[in-house]
Order: C-alpha cells, then sequence, then structure tokens
C-alpha cells in the first residue's frame, strides 16, 4: 500500500474533484500502479478529510473512466484496485466528445487513417506467430456470407484491433479499440443503407486478405498504404453516400 504520509486533507470544496486530484497525484507520483488497492474508503475518509459522499462520487468516476475496479468481498484481492482498462474510458469520452462537438467526418478519417497507417507499419515488422493466427482466425470468421451486419463489424472491428496490438504499441492500440467503437453506430447505420451489401462486403475482404498478406511478408511500407486506402476509400465511397451522414 502507499505511504499514508502522502496522503494529505483536501479543502471542503468542490471535495470530490479534489479527491480525485489526490488520487492521480498519488498515480503520477507512482505511489498506486496498476494492481494496486486504493485504502479503503474509511480510510480515504479520514486522510483526506471528506465526506464519505465524496470519495464515492470521486470513486465512481474514476472507475467510469476505467481506472479502477472495484472486487467484492474480504480477501486479499477485494477492495478498490487500480486498473488497466483505458480502451474502456477512452471509448466513452471520445463517443461522448465525438458526438457533442460534431466532428466532420473528414476529420475522424484523417485521424483513423493516420493512426491505423502507423500500426499497420509496426504490425509488419512486429507481428508474432500468434498476433498472425489471431489475424487469420478474424479473417476466416468475416469470409462467412451468413454473418450479419453487425457481426460482420464486430470481427472487423477485432482484425484492425489484432493490428494495431500486434505493433507493440498498447497506445496506438487502446486509441484504435476507442475510435473504432465510437464510430460503430455510424458504419453499422452505412452498412444497412448500402443498396447491394454483399458485394460491399467481397470488397471489404478482399481488402483485408490483402492487407493481411502484406503484414504477415513484413512489407511495413504496403501494409500502410493498404491500410489508409482501405479506410479512406471505403469512407469516401460508402458512409459519405449515406444520407444520415454525420
Amino acid at each position: 500500500m502507499a505511504d499514508t504520509a502522502a496522503w494529505e486533507p483536501v479543502p471542503r470544496s468542490r471535495t470530490f474533484e479534489l479527491v480525485l486530484a489526490r488520487i492521480e497525484e498519488q498515480i503520477l507520483a507512482g505511489n498506486l500502479r496498476v494492481g494496486d488497492r486504493l485504502p479503503p474508503e474509511r480510510e480515504l475518509v479520514e486522510l483526506l478529510g471528506v465526506s464519505r459522499a465524496a470519495v464515492r462520487e470521486a470513486l465512481r468516476v474514476l472507475e467510469a473512466q476505467g481506472v479502477l475496479r472495484s472486487r467484492v468481498g474480504t480477501g486479499p484481492a477485494s477492495g478498490t484496485v487500480i486498473a488497466a482498462m483505458p480502451s474502456a474510458g477512452l471509448t466513452q469520452l471520445l463517443r461522448l466528445h465525438m458526438a457533442l462537438a460534431n466532428f466532420p467526418l473528414s476529420d475522424v478519417v484523417e485521424a483513423r487513417a493516420t493512426l491505423e497507417r502507423s500500426s499497420a507499419r509496426l504490425a509488419a515488422e512486429r507481428a508474432s506467430d500468434d498476433d498472425l493466427a489471431l489475424m487469420r482466425d478474424r479473417l476466416e470468421r468475416m469470409d462467412d456470407a451468413k454473418l450479419s451486419l453487425e457481426t460482420f463489424n464486430d470481427y472487423d472491428t477485432e482484425f484492425h484491433v489484432a493490428i494495431a496490438e500486434a505493433g507493440g504499441n498498447r497506445l496506438m492500440a487502446d486509441m484504435t479499440i476507442a475510435v473504432r467503437n465510437a464510430v460503430r453506430r455510424t458504419l453499422l447505420t452505412a452498412f444497412h443503407e448500402m443498396p447491394d451489401w454483399n458485394s460491399v462486403a467481397d470488397r471489404l475482404r478482399a481488402e483485408h486478405h490483402a492487407l493481411y498478406d502484406a503484414i504477415a511478408a513484413g512489407d511495413s511500407e504496403r501494409a500502410g498504404d493498404l491500410v489508409e486506402a482501405h479506410i479512406r476509400g471505403f469512407h469516401r465511397d460508402i458512409v459519405r453516400t449515406s444520407p444520415r451522414e454525420s
């Protein structure tokens, strides 16, 4: 457990936000790491000199952000634990901010293309046999012509996330997960409005297989070019033609 001497009482105004700040300070200072437990709620109340309601509100916010995970029970694994679930928090924040800010679709496309181009290049350089096997599995699942649009989209997302994770950059992988989940509704709306889904699905499958082949061959330049063309082409030819473009 972190040294309790580092915990200091906080002013009573806007207390739950100040509790958040104190916990953040502990994380940034390295006193709290993934897997560590926070002091019990009653102890935090005493250490920080705040109400139980302020502590609970701060913990709820951090759980929603994916920073904390609560474990029920009385054993050594119980309590409030520092978690490593940034993609969940990123997804929630990004989805809400995208809805509120109404980012132009062109901005989203540019961000995805830039991010996934780098991920694909890294994957071509670093992908292990297990990484490639996971990508192949998702490709094989997408090849099933009987898939629903929702299931196809889920496997599509998992394929792109597998590429990002194969690149070995955790932040890129989590950002890829967050962006894909944030635009899921937009993509599904576009899928359902396509007059000829089967031909579109065949095109996407072919592009995915070509991308996989480039990564498996270790051709980082080609992998980067293919994924960028895939993302830009999909949005240009399909999403932007949707009457519900967002």
